[in-house]
């Protein structure tokens, strides 16, 4: 199998999630350069590491990031999303006082919504055609 598709095993369970996160900036503003980015994948690798997942892969731009992290069924997306993005908005807004003032009356880095979407694993159809074809007893 590939490297998304690493399977991981639980007490009770195995498992292969993958979800896609998106957050934006507060105002979509253009405030993020290639340092604070670099600490941000830092930062966020250490945040997924205390819920036992995974960030498999982080990118961003000015003013929005893409997170690909491997999670156990046991963890909630939302409570992962609250812990990245108050963990990171408050890490970030102390070392980087520039981009303290430029949030200083929202005291927010991030949006309050996200995009989250799962990913990995076989597509739909076949999944679908999958369950369809499965031996239905009489």
């Amino acid at each position: 199998m590939g490297e998304m598709q690493k399977i991981r095993t639980g007490r009770h369970c195995v498992f292969v999630m993958h979800v896609h996160l998106v957050f934006v900036t507060k105002f979509r503003h253009k405030v993020f350069t290639g340092a604070h980015l670099t600490r941000m994948e830092e930062i966020m690798r250490s945040v997924c590491a205390d819920f036992e997942c995974e960030l498999v892969e982080f990118n961003g731009a000015d003013n929005h990031v893409h997170l690909l992290v491997n999670f156990p069924p046991k963890i909630a997306v939302t409570k992962l999303v609250n812990s990245l993005k108050g963990v990171s908005s408050r890490r970030l807004r102390q070392e980087f006082p520039d981009l303290a003032r430029h949030y200083w009356r929202a005291n927010k880095l991030w949006s309050g919504s996200y995009f989250a979407g799962t990913v990995g694993g076989a597509p739909l159809s076949v999944v679908k055609q999958y369950i369809e074809q499965q031996n239905r007893p009489v």
